[in-house]
């Protein structure tokens, strides 16, 4: 067993459903266990700050069922140098902080790493991010909550779409990843979904989208991963077809970021709890410099360095499945 008697817990990076229901978990199972716990507002930018609270039981009562994140997140410049993290550092050690739980996706893990290498702070992770991009885990924190988010913003896009025979292009998160993309595409019941993995070829959507109109279909739904994490892909897309396939009556929307907000669904709360009780655990017991994954229903650790090299490799099966089904 370590030595360690107060840790820190944070979130860092894009908020996601359930990163309350983590934060939680954390404080409580480190109570249980005879741990201070200090709260880090703001991510590593309170680290530098030294912007702690101690958090109780009490503390993160009636937070479990609200969206975003009680400690709040920030991009911090400053953590990306050597001088930076140094005094993040010496911060921890005038605060008695002796490991870290960090809430978020890869580049808050890249960061985590570095601190690590650096200093040898026990740190453990677990990956909340709505992206499901997180290599390690079948499922990151908030991808659930996105997903169905997306998927009744599309179920009333089309009762649109269907009222006046239009075309639909609906623009989802995800940055480089399609799993957003491809999940909501499947459920939502898209004609077409074009993936940031997938080489996109125009010619292709619309020989599919007029084939969709010969068979008299009253509307279309065509879901765009964002790619790159950069906002109007759909748009460049809308108007190529426009140009093209002049028969086509046009919309796009931008869901942006109301994917990120509302109640975390039963399943993030119950995953975020998980993995938020295992972290504590995982860390008295002197794991560090890895994150806390769920694969294959039982618990995996991954380390930081993969966890940060590799994404999350799409559904192969989910892939066949929308094709079949969109016809």
């Amino acid at each position: 067993m370590s030595k360690i008697k107060t840790i820190g817990v944070l979130t860092s990076g894009g908020d996601s459903p359930g990163m309350n229901a983590a934060i939680r978990a954390v404080v409580r199972t480190a109570i249980e266990n005879g741990l201070f716990v200090k709260g880090i507002y703001n991510g590593f930018k309170g680290l530098i700050d030294g912007n702690y609270i101690d958090l109780n039981s009490r503390s993160v009562s009636n937070i479990i069922q609200r969206g975003g994140t009680i400690l709040k997140s920030a991009r911090c410049k400053e953590f990306h140098v050597k001088e930076g993290r140094e005094k993040a550092f010496d911060s921890l050690r005038k605060a008695n902080i002796d490991g870290l739980i960090v809430i978020g996706g890869d580049g808050t893990f890249a960061g985590a790493k570095v601190f690590f290498d650096e200093f040898g702070v026990p740190i453990i992770g677990l990956p909340g991010t709505i992206d499901n991009d997180i290599f390690g885990t079948d499922f990151t924190i908030g991808f659930d909550t996105a997903l169905n988010t997306i998927t009744e913003a599309v179920d009333k896009i089309r009762d649109t779409a269907a009222s006046h025979d239009r075309l639909f292009f609906i623009e989802v998160m995800g940055r480089d990843s399609g799993c957003l993309a491809l999940w909501s595409g499947v459920a939502g019941g898209a004609e077409e979904i074009i993936l940031p993995e997938s080489e996109f070829r125009i010619e292709q959507l619309i020989n599919l989208l007029r084939k969709g109109a010969q068979l008299k279909k009253t509307s279309s739904i065509v879901i765009v991963g964002e790619g790159g994490g950069a906002s109007g892909k759909a748009y460049k897309i809308a108007k190529q077809v426009c140009e093209i396939a002049v028969e086509f009556e046009t919309k796009v929307t931008v869901l942006g970021h109301i994917q990120r907000g509302g109640k975390p669904s039963a399943f993030d709360r119950v995953l975020a709890s998980r993995l938020g009780v295992i972290s504590v655990y995982s860390i008295i017991s002197g794991r560090s410099n890895c994150m806390v994954g769920w694969l294959n229903q039982k618990i995996e650790y991954t380390s930081f360095e993969k966890a940060i090299k590799r994404h999350s490799p799409l559904d192969e099966s989910l892939l066949g499945l929308y094709k079949t089904l969109s016809s």
